[in-house]
């Protein structure tokens, strides 16, 4: 069984990495880390924040779009393709289809991430040579820390993708994920408008509703409050801790929407 799930994760991932739109984001997110060495430049002393907050928004940003673009088409390109005829007669389990075609795009976020960080890293060391900073206090466990986190979410975000595909179109699949995204970006705001809410039965309803949805916020913390504490990717952040915890929670997120995708997917009728 690992075996097969191997086999099709890699050749997921070899038709990924031939995808134009994976390397036209990749392009985009690749300039946009590198302006900020110029956008520094314009900034008051502050051209290290700069840099790591442009970094780690275009990971963000763009891994999530990598993920939205590429992962939508997954499972529906095989339908459309009739390919999926000739795989599932074989003894090749539903479920393991949908596990390789998951695992596959994971692979392809993965070394995506791990392009536009290492960019990222060589810009700030770029920085730190020129403003003769310590190296070891701008691209340390903090900048690790935030970026696993980032891969986290994006991993949340394929699976959801995923899920989508095995039941709708492209466009709509991609418009799902993208609104699932959203909304799990201001689950905290959502909710503290929720809890104003005077009746109880729609305040308990859509309280239910919001955990259906991600809550993203656990992935992009500098700037916010964590257990009471005002946490930055400039200052005091998390720990491997709570780097673990959401993780976790990312992991059976992601685990509960495949689960999904398996049962969709094994009910369909390819006939």
């Amino acid at each position: 069984m690992i075996l097969r799930v191997v086999a099709i994760a890699l050749n997921t991932f070899r038709e990924a990495i031939r995808n134009k739109i994976l390397y036209i984001l990749l392009l985009f997110a690749l300039a946009l880390i590198a302006s900020a060495l110029a956008l520094g430049q314009m900034s008051l002393h502050e051209e290290l924040r700069v840099t790591r907050d442009l970094g780690l928004g275009g990971i963000a940003l763009f891994g999530v779009l990598i993920a939205i673009f590429v992962g939508v088409n997954l499972v529906y390109k095989e339908l459309d393709r009739k390919t999926v005829f000739s795989l599932i007669p074989k003894p090749i389990r539903r479920y393991e289809f949908i596990l390789g075609k998951f695992g596959g795009m994971v692979l392809t976020l993965a070394v995506q991430v791990a392009i536009m960080s290492a960019v990222l890293f060589a810009v700030l060391l770029l920085q730190c040579m020129e403003l003769d900073k310590a190296v070891a206090d701008v691209i340390g466990g903090v900048l690790f820390r935030a970026i696993l986190l980032l891969f986290a979410e994006v991993v949340v975000i394929t699976a959801v993708a995923v899920l989508f595909s095995t039941f709708s179109s492209p466009f709509l699949s991609g418009a799902f994920t993208l609104g699932m995204f959203i909304v799990g970006r201001f689950m905290p705001e959502l909710r503290e408008v929720i809890s104003k809410l005077h009746n109880p039965g729609l305040r308990g309803t859509l309280w239910a509703l919001t955990r259906l949805f991600p809550d993203l916020n656990l992935f992009y913390v500098s700037g916010s409050m964590v257990d009471g504490q005002y946490v930055s990717v400039h200052g005091d952040y998390v720990d491997w801790g709570y780097v673990a915890t959401a993780s976790g929670y990312g992991i059976c997120y992601a685990a509960c929407a495949l689960g999904l995708s398996v049962l969709l997917f094994s009910r369909r009728d390819f006939v």
